[in-house]
């Protein structure tokens, strides 16, 4: 059995002391309504951790600096338009958002391409292969489509939408493997979630593939109650330990009240031998929540785990990219990670001052709204593949395929790629779809006097045939009548 304490002596004790002090001074200045001191010089996660004998092996975050030292790029952007690239670094500790928006301006926006990690190690997240889940290759997030402020600055979260997945692929670097313990925490949307698989971040298989019960250990935020019962709707902290997302023990554990905060601080550590706890909290204010500190599921393969050390973020262990959130900051630890070492952390995260909306796309999007009130939207929820249908559907806030870019050379894009006509027709009852942004005729829509959207090359408008309204009806283009049926406004 690996024991979660299995230092001694003077410098081992120095180290705990400094956590307890470090977590009982910050959480004392937030009673007494002093200043936070966000990015104060070794008191950021991974400062803490390594204090407490629990090493970051990897640290991620698209928001801010999670150890004092760290001057490096948070992540990268790619253009659409072009594929140029630009990493987006550091100003006074937190993400510089002007430079990616100047990069990014009038080119048919940016995904994030990568996340660099900063504990040293080059773990650094990239949009995932296809896996036995049958999914394809992920997709990077659109950088801009979720903007919140941290630390006083604006800055941008990884809108994770289906299709939308990160991973090292491999055995990342110092993460545990094969019964070995570990910690990790994220900071993600408890508003911006769903029930499908998988929202997580952490240990999973080293290739895209379920491998067997134990082999993942990663913290995850959703309304997926897997071992009923459940107490109430959700959000809850959970472990995707593979093939279950566990709340205690053998999974069920109707102590766990769920997390609906705005912003949630989720907390997972496991010794990979008999003995997990899964955190949670509100990461705007308070402390954390623990709820489970005890035995490691008896099911068969739990006990002892058997990591693969890879990592993911917003996906399963094999690729399975069917669900929603929206993700902030997170790391991963080697060893097992003391209680005060957790509360200080939380309490370091609370002092940055996250705020804003976290499930509502904010960017330069628009929503198309049609006949009926109905949005356009892309068909297969968010997916956005070549050939993919574009139809009316009942407005989401949420949806990332009903919030389209009107770009500078006419076309309007979502997913990553254009609203275009099948085979760049232009005969009337020509279908729509979502095809990769090319410049074509069939790619440019021109908004009109009358409410319109007419296709320049075609001479004809955008139309839902007969005027339709249900859910699901495929739109196409037609003769410009100035009919109810061809009222598209942008927004």
């Amino acid at each position: 059995m690996n024991s979660p304490n299995l230092a001694s002596g003077p410098r081992a004790w120095r180290a705990r002391a400094l956590a307890v002090l470090a977590s009982l001074g910050l959480a004392l200045g937030l009673l007494l309504g002093l200043p936070a001191v966000s990015q104060a010089a070794g008191s950021l996660p991974c400062d803490i951790y390594a204090a407490a004998g629990t090493p970051c092996v990897a640290a991620h975050s698209v928001t801010r600096a999670l150890l004092s030292s760290y001057n490096g790029p948070l992540y990268q952007v790619t253009r659409v338009s072009d594929g140029a690239t630009a990493d987006i670094g550091l100003v006074g500790g937190y993400a510089d958002a002007a430079a990616q928006d100047a990069f990014c301006a009038n080119s048919g926006g940016c995904r994030i391409t990568k996340i660099y990690d900063q504990s040293g190690r080059h773990n650094d997240l990239k949009p995932g292969p296809a896996g036995t889940a049958g999914m394809g290759n992920d997709r990077g997030a659109d950088a801009s489509e979720i903007a919140v402020t941290a630390g006083g600055h604006k800055v941008y979260g990884v809108w994770i939408s289906p299709g939308v997945g990160y991973r090292y692929t491999g055995v990342a670097s110092g993460v545990a493997v094969n019964g070995q313990p570990e910690g990790a925490y994220m900071v993600a949307s408890g508003t911006h979630v769903g029930s499908a698989c998988c929202f997580d971040y952490g240990n999973a298989e080293s290739t895209p593939a379920d491998t067997g019960n134990g082999h993942m250990d990663a913290v995850s935020i959703a309304t997926t109650c897997y071992f009923a019962p459940c107490t109430g709707n959700g959000p809850w902290v959970e472990a995707d330990l593979e093939n279950g997302m566990f709340q205690g023990d053998n999974g069920s554990n109707t102590a766990n009240q769920g997390n609906k905060s705005t912003f949630v601080t989720a907390v997972l550590k496991n010794n990979g031998q008999t003995r997990y706890a899964l955190k949670g909290g509100n990461s705007q204010t308070g402390g954390l929540s623990t709820w489970w500190d005890g035995a490691l599921p008896t099911r068969g393969g739990y006990q002892p785990m058997h990591q693969e050390g890879g990592i993911i973020l917003g996906i399963g262990g094999d690729n399975s990219n069917w669900n929603r959130g929206t993700f902030f900051e997170g790391v991963m630890v080697s060893g097992y990670p003391t209680d005060a070492a957790e509360n200080a952390v939380q309490a370091n995260i609370v002092s940055v001052g996250y705020s804003g909306q976290t499930d509502v796309p904010n960017g330069p999007q628009g929503t198309v709204t049609g006949p009926g009130g109905k949005c356009v939207d892309v068909a297969a929820d968010d997916t956005g593949v070549n050939g993919a249908a574009v139809q009316l559907w009942d407005c989401q806030t949420y949806a990332e395929d009903q919030h389209w870019t009107h770009n500078p050379d006419g076309s309007l894009s979502t997913l990553g790629r254009c609203l275009d006509i099948e085979n760049n027709g232009t005969a009337g009852g020509a279908k729509l779809e979502l095809w990769d942004c090319n410049g074509v005729g069939g790619q440019k829509w021109v908004q009109q006097a009358d409410g319109s959207l007419l296709n320049p090359q075609s001479g004809r408008c955008l139309d839902s045939p007969s005027g339709a309204t249900a859910n699901g009806t495929r739109l196409q283009i037609w003769d410009c009548n100035g009919a109810a049926a061809q009222k598209f406004g942008l927004s």
